[in-house]
């Protein structure tokens, strides 16, 4: 047997906080050398953070990563230490990872293969680097390899796939397993979607049974630049067999997966694997000095995580994920807590239970004085003893009336707010909406009306709600959550500077659909069959509703827009799929056959492609949002479409011919 321990390291990081990054490393590099690991991967650009976006451009980031680097090769005695970092090579850029064994730089193998769709755009800073070349870097006047290596350490061969580099049809892992490599580390800054971490189980557990090797796969963990969220998930595997895997969502700095391996195995099944992987060039080899500790066998047990496998994933990682995000959301802009203007329904509770649930989760994983001392600058939540204390002094909710406001929904805010022990202020806007229209009527020179301006009167009690909620978020230095959703923000039913007012967006990336039902599993089942809010109970018995009407005009959310899962459907095939308005009716058809009529459909993908055109300019000034899943319409990072645009005429027009109705052009829309 030639038995070696080895670990995948996860780590929390900030782009450019050089000595927060630079300490996590190192605790995780003690940490690894406590539980007696003789090697470690980190992740990709761990040591600058992955989301420096234009700053990876200026020259001293680079220069100080470097610097950083040997600060940490000291700390590397007996061990085998793979680390990432920006490397400038000849004025070019690469996404490196450098190879540390036993306090010496052994060389620095680059990315060949760059993440440049979705919110990635890699090939803006870093260049590729080309199968089967290599060259050398100079550091403090000695020469180190750096390119496309396999490092042979004490008879271990270990190779490298970064990140894209294993999502990809020809994955540098064929080179390697034509060249036996016994080891393939894969250090990544793979962003959480839905149900992303089975994909990745599928390509470490094969590439582990294709190569015949060892594949330790590792990721970052948190909000690390503020829209995407990093799951934490690390993994290993042997000869398709996994071996072990980590906690996804952790509340921690820094954590480890570690497992005991035999490397006999793998060559085993590489020499009863008759599969051919043609050579198309010869990777570098770099020998190493070194020599692995004996060791005793250990056992090691891969299971599922709780939650995972008691069913409603996407339920749980939306909760875990959004949850997460917040935290470090919050400790990250050393902000005292989160505003959230509570109107009772759906959109704004959803955002108040996360900040409860950002607690509960946070204390069940490091435990409450942990959680505090993460919020050590908070000193309102030192002396508290349990979730709801904390909450208490985290969570700030307003309630603003106007006579338009049912009783209703101010039970459905007030309710919520009890259970979750937040802090509530009951303010009644009416008389600030009836100066603004005083002041308005004295220059038109006539009464406004609900028969000629309803959508002005409609907004102006949006708009008015957002002075008092920037004004408290100011008093105690807090985030103000924005409560619009990615439903609302396709069609643009959101009022700017109004329900869309916010330092971030939590619900911008989720459809109104699956947040109501989320709400309802939320007050029934909860996380992890246990974790409810049944403050939620007079909300989930709502029908969704702006209540900016008066109530004799029965003002409800779909019939200003359409069923929300219509809405869905046309935004997933018009702009996740890329179809123009006549294949969308075809799919919404088979879809909702025996539900809708034909007319009906077509009348509302005429509405949506119009209402989408002509509200680009909303979705351009919405406040940061989350990144959950690929139908995100953030412009910023995922999904980009002009702000001034034909409006798909031509293609409505081919709607009409298709569905031989003369809807024509009318307007329509929800103003600003």
């Amino acid at each position: 047997m030639k038995l070696i321990k080895l670990a995948a390291g996860v780590v929390n990081t900030i782009p450019l906080d050089w000595n927060g990054n630079l300490q996590n490393i190192l605790s995780c590099i003690e940490e690894a050398r406590n539980q007696e690991v003789t090697l470690l991967c980190l992740p990709e650009l761990s040591l600058s953070g992955y989301g420096c976006e234009d700053m990876f451009y200026a020259p001293y980031v680079a220069e100080t990563a470097l610097s950083q680097l040997q600060e940490i090769v000291p700390y590397t005695s007996d061990l085998a230490v793979s680390v990432g970092l920006p490397l400038m090579l000849n004025n070019k850029l690469y996404n490196a990872s450098c190879f540390i064994v036993n306090r010496q730089i052994r060389g620095f193998a680059l990315k060949k293969n760059l993440a440049n769709n979705g919110i990635h755009y890699e090939t803006r800073w870093f260049h590729a680097w080309s199968a089967g070349d290599r060259t050398n870097v100079k550091i403090n006047g000695i020469d180190y390899p750096a390119g496309d290596l396999l490092f042979e350490v004490a008879g271990a061969k270990i190779g490298f796939e970064i990140c894209e580099d294993a999502w990809i049809a020809n994955r540098p892992g064929r080179e390697l397993y034509a060249r036996g490599v016994d080891i393939i580390l894969n250090p990544s800054a793979s962003h959480f979607s839905f149900f992303k971490s089975q994909t990745r189980e599928r390509f470490v557990q094969d590439g582990s049974r294709s190569f015949g090797c060892v594949y330790v796969y590792t990721n970052l963990l948190g909000n690390e630049a503020g829209r995407a969220i990093y799951d934490g998930d690390a993994m290993i595997a042997q000869s398709g067999e996994m071996l072990a895997s980590g906690t996804r969502f952790s509340y921690t700095d820094h954590y480890m997966v570690t497992a005991t391996v035999d490397l006999e195995k793998g060559r085993l099944e590489q020499m009863q694997n008759r599969a051919v992987f043609s050579k198309t060039a010869d990777a570098l080899m770099v020998s190493v000095p070194f020599q692995w500790p004996e060791i005793r066998p250990a056992r090691n047990q891969y299971v599922l995580e709780d939650w995972e496998a008691k069913g409603y994933q996407k339920e749980e990682e939306f909760a875990r994920a959004v949850s997460l995000a917040l935290f470090d959301y919050l400790r990250k802009s050393r902000s005292q807590g989160f505003v959230v203007s509570l109107s009772g329904g759906a959109d704004s509770s959803a955002c108040a239970a996360l900040v409860y649930l950002m607690v509960e989760l946070g204390i069940e994983s490091i435990g409450i004085e942990r959680f505090k001392q993460r919020l050590s600058y908070i000193e309102k939540i030192q002396q508290a003893t349990s979730t709801k204390e904390i909450v208490h002094e985290l969570l700030y909710c307003i309630w603003q009336g106007t006579e338009n406001s049912s009783a209703e929904t101010k039970f459905s805010a007030t309710s919520l707010a009890e259970d979750l022990n937040a802090r509530f202020y009951d303010v009644n806007i009416n008389g600030l909406v009836e100066t603004y229209k005083e002041l308005i009527e004295s220059g038109l020179d006539r009464k406004l009306s609900w028969d000629t301006d309803d959508i002005a009167l409609q907004n102006i009690q949006a708009r008015v709600r957002a002075p008092s909620a920037w004004l408290l978020t100011n008093i105690y230095n807090c985030l103000l959550l924005s409560t619009s959703n990615r439903s609302e923000a396709s069609v643009g039913y959101a009022t700017m500077d109004g329900d869309t007012a916010g330092s971030i967006s939590p619900l911008a990336g989720i459809d109104k659909t699956f947040l109501r039902k989320w709400l309802l599993w939320l007050e029934e089942v909860g996380l992890g069959g246990t974790l409810q809010v049944k403050g939620l109970n007079a909300m989930n018995n709502l029908q969704p509703t702006a209540e900016l009407r008066p109530a004799d005009r029965k003002q409800t959310d779909e019939a200003d827009l359409m069923p929300y899962e219509v809405l869905n459907a046309i935004e997933t095939y018009g702009f996740r799929d890329k179809q123009p308005p006549k294949e969308v009716l075809k799919k919404l058809e088979l879809d909702f056959e025996g539900i809708y009529t034909r007319e009906e459909l077509v009348a509302w993908t005429e509405r949506f492609f119009r209402l989408w055109s002509r509200n680009q300019w909303k979705r351009e000034r919405y406040a940061p949002s989350f990144h959950i899943d690929d139908r995100n319409l953030d412009p910023r990072t995922w999904l980009r479409f002009p702000i001034l645009s034909g409006g798909f005429e031509k293609e409505l027009a081919e709607l009409r011919e298709e569905a031989n109705t003369p809807l024509g052009r009318r307007r329509i829309g929800f103003g600003n």
